[in-house]
């Protein structure tokens, strides 16, 4: 009986800390925010980006492919769209076709905010033409939305940015703090021409950055389970990249008199245990952060689990390993992307090699994931060999109680009402990542709504932008710079 009442005494206690977590667990939406800027752009706005999807500023990893004349077209189109912009602001180009523009603030003790992006595109994949409604690079409309590659990644935002800079100059709006503006022309390669060049020549110079922001989050439409609002995602971090090869090399011979195991039986059996034993999953890399501010947006039961991570940190893993997305956000993941064996379907391959990209949380390396490889692998016979061409480690986590995020937060709210803001990990590269080392505070948010289906046409068929949503990122980038003046 006595056991029984202090089991009792103990429930009793749990239930009340479990809800006076809940109740401490207080909204972090801001309320009291200014009204957007008054921008007026109308239609005109809407055709120049339309020329800029128009040029095919696509970027190959072999150089050698890239149109360049393209790139050159792109930048007499900017000198010609925006004259106020080349007029009054100090221009740089970097490698030929990557931009940076100062516009100078009038109290130099304040550190300037760097706005930025990239104008190249991916290729459209041979063949798939057709099931475009639009052509991929007619910059045409249907149904009050504007087709090309670039309407989500990433010419509208830089076209929005440099719209909202020519309008605010237009008006005659001085800033106190310098506004930068920095476009990379490679960013869907490697970056290192564009944005790891700019980067650097900012900390030769030591110019130390407010904050700065990149593509990367989006306003999700159709929300988050548990809740009804549209969720803007402001990227705190993005994740590291490596590529590993797993290779074996053996006698070969006649497919009539195979061994036990075949190179590729080697190679597919390292892959199979990688598979099998995924990287742990964990919450402190911007998850934990996500759930601060979702989390007292969530109905009663979800609130108080996202109150008291410290108990049920376990189910919460749980349930979003359900999901690839939800999985990915939880860990660093494992993908197998390329087999190579083979020759002929009755000689048995000499040598075999797998390629496996990974994407690497906060918190590890690219040293640790190979280290987790060859314990998982524990076979001598594979050799682990990372592929030098394109490597990046996590980014540091920025800060969401930064000014940085608390004047996104504030002009999210101000454009977009009804919108719920959170701080979350970014899965993709972006250039952000070269500009840690002259600011600790980056963000990664584009102010474009979209549903999971939109996020399909990233780099995929049909890509496109409503024009009254191109019109609020306008709207969105000369609030934020009214807004980040103090």
């Amino acid at each position: 009986m006595k056991r029984l009442r202090w089991l009792l005494i103990g429930l009793v206690i749990l239930v009340a800390v479990l809800l006076v977590n809940m109740l401490r667990f207080s909204s972090k939406q801001l309320t009291d925010v200014a009204p957007p800027a008054a921008v007026s752009v109308g239609d005109s706005a809407v055709h120049r980006l339309v020329k800029a999807l128009q040029l095919r500023t696509v970027s190959y990893s072999d150089y050698s492919l890239t149109d360049t004349t393209q790139f050159e077209q792109f930048l007499k189109l900017l000198e010609q769209s925006f004259p106020r912009i080349h007029r009054q602001l100090k221009r740089e180009t970097f490698n030929q076709y990557g931009l940076l523009y100062e516009w100078k603030g009038r109290n130099p003790a304040l550190k300037p905010v760097l706005l930025t992006g990239h104008y190249d595109v991916v290729p459209v994949i041979q063949g798939t033409q057709k099931m475009w409604k639009r052509p991929p690079f007619g910059g045409l409309s249907e149904g009050g939305f504007l087709y090309g590659r670039g309407t989500l990644d990433d010419k509208s935002s830089v076209l929005a940015q440099l719209e909202a800079v020519e309008w605010l100059l237009g008006t005659g709006f001085q800033p106190e703090r310098t506004i930068m503006l920095a476009y990379g022309q490679d960013e869907e390669v490697t970056g290192f021409r564009g944005a790891q060049t700019i980067a650097a020549a900012l900390e030769r110079r030591k110019i130390a950055l407010e904050y700065v922001l990149d593509e990367g989050g989006i306003i999700k439409t159709d929300g988050i389970p548990g809740l009804t609002k549209p969720v803007a995602l402001i990227g705190i971090g993005e994740k590291g990249y490596a590529s590993i090869e797993l290779t074996t090399v053996s006698k070969g011979g006649h497919s009539s008199m195979p061994p036990k195991q075949t190179s590729i039986g080697l190679v597919a059996d390292a892959v199979s245990k990688l598979e099998k034993h995924p990287f742990p999953a964990r919450l402190d890399a911007g998850l934990d952060q996500m759930f601060t501010f979702i989390g007292p947006e969530m109905p009663f039961g979800q609130r108080i689990v996202f109150a008291n991570q410290w108990l049920f940190a376990p189910i919460i893993r749980r349930i979003m390993a359900q999901s690839n997305s939800g999985n990915a956000t939880l860990r660093t993941t494992t993908a197998p992307t390329i087999f190579q064996a083979g020759v002929k379907d009755n000689v048995l391959p000499i040598e075999a090699t797998a390629t496996i990209n990974f994407r690497i949380l906060p918190g590890e390396t690219v040293e640790s994931v190979v280290e987790h490889v060859r314990e998982v692998i524990d076979d001598e016979r594979i050799q682990v060999n990372v592929l030098k061409k394109f490597i990046s480690q996590p980014s540091p986590m920025s800060d969401p109680a930064a000014l940085g995020f608390e004047r996104i937060h504030q002009t999210i709210k101000g454009v977009f009402p009804e919108t719920i803001v959170t701080p979350y990990l970014t899965l993709g590269g972006t250039d952000s990542r070269f500009y840690a080392r002259v600011c600790p505070q980056i963000y990664r948010f584009s102010p474009t709504p979209m549903n999971d289906e939109d996020t399909q046409r990233i780099h995929g068929t049909n890509e496109r932008i409503s024009q009254k949503d191109y019109q609020n990122m306008i709207r969105f980038y000369a609030t934020l710079i009214k807004n980040s003046q103090h």
